[in-house]
């Protein structure tokens, strides 16, 4: 949904970093009196550190650089971008995170879905420089987002999100006031922006944030990051139904390339089949004849947790 109201607030005149700060602003002003009422703020001095970097690599640079991005790409072609997240996690654990390095089939994985991406930048925009560039800029903001989730891993996790949320998207504001103040419209926004960029700041900041911190606490940064498996399935419809944007083949070929990988790289397992084919060894098919019973687990990643 972010993307199709970044669309319609960029439409209505609000600069990317205009709107950026503005969604951050709307966060902090509805968590951070909620965090201060629940005690959640507790102990968070000591993790200015953290918090700073959290809120630069999860909001101040990817929030203005999608932003920027959707000003020359349509929001469905974002929102499939943004689904390369849990293969750029995947790449970053190689150098910093034992525990989410990838390996056998979903190193595989990997390599699938890096293969959309490239499919994407190499017929879908590689025939204007506007649609490149906006591409690309979208995609610089997945490093951010995979960044994110591991400070969120090793420094942050435990206690109520709700606080490290809050506090982040305070400093976050406060960085990105002096920018947004040069770029603030002459003129107040058409109704159908300030709709967006209200449903940006409460729904899709506030409330995302605070669901999608608990969550990596919970499974981890990639099984997290799975959660993107649906960004471009609802932004397609949404852009497609609510904005008339078209969607090409390439990108469709892409799309699901870059969610076979990223559900692969993740822990997913692909069919039965495929596995025994793969090792060289043909396999009947679960549920027909075979003694091993049939779960609805072989098609889901692995197990994890879940609380409440």
């Amino acid at each position: 949904m972010p993307y199709l109201f970044i669309k319609v607030a960029l439409d209505g005149g609000v600069s990317p970093v205009f709107l950026s700060f503005v969604r951050v602003a709307l966060a902090a002003a509805l968590l951070l009196p909620l965090a201060a009422r629940r005690g959640a703020l507790r102990g968070l001095g000591a993790k200015r550190g953290p918090l700073t970097l959290f809120a630069c690599t999860e909001i101040v640079l990817p929030f203005p650089l999608i932003a920027f991005g959707e000003q020359h790409v349509s929001s469905s072609l974002a929102a499939i971008i943004i689904a390369a997240l849990p293969l750029t996690i995947a790449l970053l654990a190689i150098r910093v995170d034992q525990e989410e390095r990838v390996h056998g089939i979903r190193l595989a994985g990997l390599f699938v879905g890096l293969g959309g991406v490239m499919l994407l930048f190499g017929l879908d925009v590689a025939g204007s420089t506007d649609e490149l560039i906006g591409a690309l800029a979208i995609l610089a903001a997945t490093v951010g987002y995979a960044v994110g989730p591991m400070v969120i891993k090793r420094h942050l996790g435990g206690g109520d999100a709700i606080g490290p949320v809050a506090v982040s998207m305070t400093i976050a504001a406060a960085l990105l006031a002096p920018a947004a103040l040069l770029s603030a419209p002459s003129e107040v926004p058409p109704a159908d922006a300030l709709g967006a960029l209200a449903a940006l700041g409460l729904l899709c900041t506030a409330l995302a944030f605070v669901l999608y911190f608990t969550l990596i606490t919970m499974v981890g940064p990639s099984r997290a990051s799975v959660i993107t498996y649906l960004n471009p399935a609802v932004a397609v419809v949404l852009g497609v139904t609510l904005l008339d944007e078209s969607l090409t083949a390439s990108a469709v070929a892409g799309m699901l390339l870059i969610l076979a990988g990223s559900w692969l790289s993740t822990g997913g397992r692909p069919p039965g089949g495929l596995v025994s084919l793969a090792q060289g060894r043909l396999r009947p098919w679960r549920g027909r004849g075979s003694t091993t019973s049939s779960t609805a687990t072989d098609m889901r990643p692995a197990a994890v947790p879940i609380h409440g």
